[in-house]
């Protein structure tokens, strides 16, 4: 009946995802007064997502799915667009601050995700 349980992959996928951009978002509001530190970033999700192969691949299958267009864990440092202090440092701890609510906010998605389909499966069991 279930051959691939595709989105429990993609759940997970985001989910790690958010913890290593919350590792990342950690270090950086660490060394906010490290002089020379440069402020570092992850790719979004999407484009990590899209890239692995072995995680499964998203596809649009309509005009208006995943976007209008059908659209469909590097650590990089630059992502970041902060200024840089005098002292060489480029962390806002302020932008650092929305990071980390944005990575809430994913990992409370990928949670939802997961259990949203475990319900779904639960109730395709129970039949």
């Amino acid at each position: 009946m279930f051959k691939s349980l595709d989105v429990f992959k993609a759940a997970h996928a985001m989910g790690k995802h958010a913890a290593a951009r919350q590792a990342v978002v950690a270090q950086n509001m660490a060394n906010a007064d490290t002089p020379g530190y440069q402020a570092r970033d992850i790719k979004p999700f999407k484009e990590l997502y899209q890239n692995d192969s072995g995680v499964g691949s998203m596809r649009a299958t309509r005009a208006g799915h995943h976007g209008s267009s059908l659209e469909s864990s590097g650590v990089a440092p630059g992502l970041a667009t902060a200024e840089v202090s005098p002292n060489g440092n480029s962390v806002s701890v302020e932008e650092e601050m929305l990071k980390a609510v944005d990575v809430k906010r994913q990992h409370d998605r990928s949670v939802a995700i997961y259990k949203s389909a475990l319900t779904v499966l639960r109730a395709a069991a129970a039949r």
